[in-house]
């Protein structure tokens, strides 16, 4: 059948991956650098993509293409949420797709390095997909990102065997109680270690994670982890 489908040129594409991220039904994957179709019967044809283009690499034409289906975009995304690798709202860069990475059980390098505990990325705030696979069941740690920075053994006492989320309060002009709140509710979270500096500026991280938990409707146990300027744990508060 002839109908509307999305027609890409990869010579002017930059491999941003904005077009992938706008397409709801993963019609859109990013190959080799570039953005590509990946099947035709994914692509509904409405244009979800048009506008997310930066470089106009992203058209449409009328050609013959299968009809588009919706029950196999239905399974391809459920395929991908459950992978961790459903698109990633809110940003298009390729490097920010959701990704679990398989730490060793050992923390120690040989020499005493300590290894990175990090379990998945993206780990920004404004970044994570609320519906990434490695949600559902986690122990979240919550950090303000200066925390990591004070205290010398984080990665080990506080990264270890829990997806991380950073940001800073100050700096980001969000509302991370939004972004949290659809986390919780969307998941089923198994708790959360909230990091914080003892400046009142941080107060906002605790704040914003209390808020959301409040609004998911959920029953969450918080602890509260408050770290000196000069890396000591100051205080440690237990919230159910």
């Amino acid at each position: 059948m002839k109908r509307r489908i999305v027609l890409i040129d990869r010579d002017k594409c930059n491999g941003c991956g904005a077009c992938a991220e706008a397409c709801h039904e993963g019609a859109i994957g990013m190959v080799d650098g570039k953005a590509q179709l990946l099947r035709d019967d994914y692509c509904d044809g409405l244009g979800d993509c048009l506008p997310a283009c930066p470089t106009g690499a992203i058209s449409f034409e009328e050609r013959d293409a299968v009809a588009y289906d919706k029950e196999a975009v239905e399974k391809h995304m459920a395929q991908r949420r459950a992978m961790g690798q459903a698109p990633a709202h809110g940003h298009g860069c390729p490097g920010s797709a959701p990704k679990v990475m398989a730490q060793e059980q050992s923390a120690l390098e040989s020499g005493g390095k300590i290894k990175s505990r990090l379990n998945q990325w993206p780990c920004q705030i404004k970044l994570v997909p609320p519906n990434a696979g490695y949600f559902n069941g986690a122990k979240l740690l919550i950090a303000a990102d200066c925390t990591a920075y004070a205290y010398g053994d984080f990665h080990r006492d506080f990264i270890d065997g829990r997806i991380t989320l950073i940001g800073c309060p100050k700096l980001d002009a969000v509302n991370y109680a939004d972004k949290l709140t659809q986390i919780f509710a969307e998941n089923d979270i198994e708790d959360i270690v909230v990091t914080r500096m003892e400046v009142p500026c941080c107060g906002g991280m605790e704040f914003a994670v209390k808020k959301a938990i409040e609004a998911s409707g959920k029953k969450i146990p918080l602890k509260v982890v408050t770290i000196g300027v000069e890396g000591d744990v100051l205080e440690t508060q237990e919230f159910n």
